[in-house]
């Protein structure tokens, strides 16, 4: 996929991924960019930042009627959407003691936000026999996330479920990438060090930490090549195959890893 003259919708797009996908979608000559985030966040700042060709939308993805409201909104401002980059997500951490609450709220952020978003586009996609969704997930949801079992069960759930959307409807013209990246320099994972996080500094432990720019160069190469897992840290693909290769193995070593932290 050519970004030039799409239009697109971009959720966590007030900052970190989000904030550098829109910049560089509005770049590569996009139509229309949609800057959809929570309300209070800086959506408004970064689309006047990108001109006319963006609009801000103040979203909250957890709540499916907002979502459906986000896309009728860039219809009528651009026309249908060609792209939908599902990319709002939240960290936390804790284990299997978490509070139910807080378990409800990361898995409707984490994965039925990518639920929400294809009910929204997919049908209008299938119809017009083209599309494209973009679900960020997280190499957590190849790997594992030390210390923090929502997120890497959701982001677990986030791959799955973007695997099952390019089966499903691949063949009907809808393209899906799954975007996995590792250590990130946003605000989710800085502030998460600052906190002295297990979860943030398994992260930093696993590899190497690049800029939402770098995320943003592999997101652009990925959709031009049409590739399922999009992985900003290559890295990731070893570790993946390892963990398929001797599962057994994967586990112990991650543990003599959390052991260390």
């Amino acid at each position: 996929m050519e970004l030039k003259d799409k239009v697109v919708i971009v959720t966590g797009g007030a900052g970190g991924i989000g904030r550098a996908l829109c910049t560089r979608f509005a770049a590569e000559g996009a139509k229309g960019v949609v800057v959809a985030d929570l309300e209070g966040t800086d959506i408004d700042t970064v689309a006047k930042a990108l001109g006319d060709q963006a609009m801000p939308v103040a979203t909250d993805v957890s709540n499916e009627a907002d979502v459906q409201r986000l896309v009728v909104q860039t219809e009528e401002r651009f026309g249908p959407v060609d792209l939908f980059c599902s990319n709002a997500g939240v960290g936390g951490g804790g284990g299997i003691e978490s509070p139910d609450d807080d378990w409800d709220r990361t898995f409707r952020i984490n994965l039925m936000a990518h639920v929400y978003a294809a009910r929204a586009v997919v049908p209008s996609m299938v119809a017009r026999g083209e599309g494209y969704l973009l679900n960020t997930a997280s190499a957590a949801g190849l790997l594992a996330n030390l210390g923090n079992a929502q997120y890497t069960v959701t982001k677990h759930a986030a791959v799955a479920l973007a695997e099952f959307l390019a089966i499903t409807y691949g063949d009907q013209g809808v393209k899906v990438s799954c975007l996995c990246p590792q250590g990130v320099r946003t605000p989710m994972l800085l502030g998460g060090l600052d906190a002295d996080d297990p979860s943030a500094a398994m992260v930093l432990k696993s590899g190497n930490l690049i800029d939402p720019e770098d995320v943003a160069d592999s997101v652009v190469q990925g959709l031009r090549d049409e590739r399922f897992l999009i992985l900003p840290h290559p890295e990731v693909a070893e570790f993946y195959r390892r963990k398929a290769d001797d599962p057994d193995r994967w586990i112990k070593g991650m543990r003599r890893i959390q052991a260390q932290l």
